[in-house]
């Protein structure tokens, strides 16, 4: 049983050693040429910033007349009820529901298959490399230190990948705050103003977060082509440079 164990663990390494240089080799420069393809679409080459924005449906109510406001003495109860009062309060939205940005969760739709290809990708190169690490011996280590620099900077890649999810949910949160603001203070256009620089901001972080998926792939790309004897045999060869 322990046999057939080892044997299916190094059936794993093997494929997953040939998965990885086929990423390498071929899957990543198409990436990277499909990435600038995607770069140059409408929804990341929209110049026209109202065209990010959206219509809310919350509608800025007809002033409260406050009756009693002639000086007259108010009772005590009705001076705690004015008291009380914290902004307006939201009864009904004549959609039902205050929506997503539906041209943005669009983007995003497009944008978050790529962070997570670039997650799988850095994942599968990680492990490549790790099975690549000879066993610890003295002396001609000089291939086994950029095995090591190539492991970190895509060790780096991975964990930057990451921090785009959080990035895109902050966004929906930070959204549902300032919606929910305008829902208690509909007179207030400061938070409708906010809500539209905020789509507007959220805009541009998305098409730069497509252009530093490309930029991580070119990146792991150029560093592993220029080291990849050295990567797979890292003791076979006289010491060179990484770059």
């Amino acid at each position: 049983m322990e046999g057939k164990a080892a044997a299916k663990v190094e059936e794993y390494k093997d494929s997953l050693k040939t998965k990885a240089e086929h990423l390498i080799l071929k899957e990543f420069p198409e990436k990277i040429v499909r990435l600038n393809e995607l770069l140059e679409t409408s929804q990341f080459k929209e110049k026209d910033s109202s065209k990010v924005h959206q219509e809310l449906n919350i509608p800025v109510p007809e002033p409260v007349s406050l009756q009693n406001c002639n000086n007259e003495p108010v009772s005590k109860k009705r001076k705690q009820d004015h008291e009380d009062i914290d902004g307006t309060k939201v009864f009904s939205i004549i959609s039902g529901t205050v929506p997503c940005n539906k041209y943005l969760t669009d983007v995003i739709k497009i944008v978050k298959p790529y962070i997570k290809e670039l997650i799988e990708d850095a994942n599968i190169l990680k492990m490549w490399v790790s099975f690549m690490i000879p066993k610890i011996e003295d002396g001609n280590n000089f291939g086994v230190s950029v095995q090591e620099e190539t492991l970190e900077e895509i060790q780096s890649v991975e964990s930057e990948a990451a921090t785009y999810f959080d990035q895109i949910s902050r966004y929906h949160a930070t959204r549902a705050k300032l919606v929910s603001k305008v829902a208690k203070y509909p007179h207030i256009d400061d938070y409708r103003t906010a809500i539209q620089e905020l789509d507007e901001r959220s805009h541009l972080s998305l098409w730069l977060i497509i252009i530093e998926i490309r930029n991580r792939y070119c990146t792991l790309h150029d560093i592993v082509i220029k080291n990849l004897e050295k990567i797979k045999r890292p003791r076979s060869s006289n010491a060179v440079s990484l770059y």
